[in-house]
């Protein structure tokens, strides 16, 4: 959702073939692939919420160091990932349960920024 919503993320996957419009992301293997990394990143974070700085803290220098990320892109991408989750579950979202989702999720966006500074 992000490469759609922001066209200009695309420039960080400029291996992943044609995502000129929305079908073709939607479409592109690569980019389903890069998607199941992100979650399996998540969990990560899920099973380690007493250390998630330390625990992304390699990631997070590879996105600063060798990749050149905007750090900016994982506040955009968790955004996504919100809005994503409340189109899925609807009704079954409570107030309070995605409250909870975007705390952990601002302190995901926290730890992906700690080598940026």
């Amino acid at each position: 959702m992000v490469l759609i919503v922001y066209p200009w993320t695309e420039r960080y996957f400029g291996g992943f073939g044609d995502m000129f419009t929305a079908t073709a992301v939607l479409n592109n293997s690569k980019v389903a692939a890069q998607g199941k990394v992100v979650l399996k990143a998540l969990d990560r974070a899920v099973k380690n919420m007493d250390n998630i700085k330390g625990t992304y803290a390699a990631l997070s220098r590879m996105h600063y160091e060798k990749l050149n990320v905007d750090p900016d892109n994982f506040r955009l991408l968790a955004d996504c990932i919100t809005i994503t989750v409340a189109c899925k579950l609807k009704g079954d979202l409570s107030p309070q349960t995605q409250a909870t989702w975007q705390k952990f999720l601002s302190v995901v966006v926290e730890a992906m920024g700690s080598q940026y500074s």
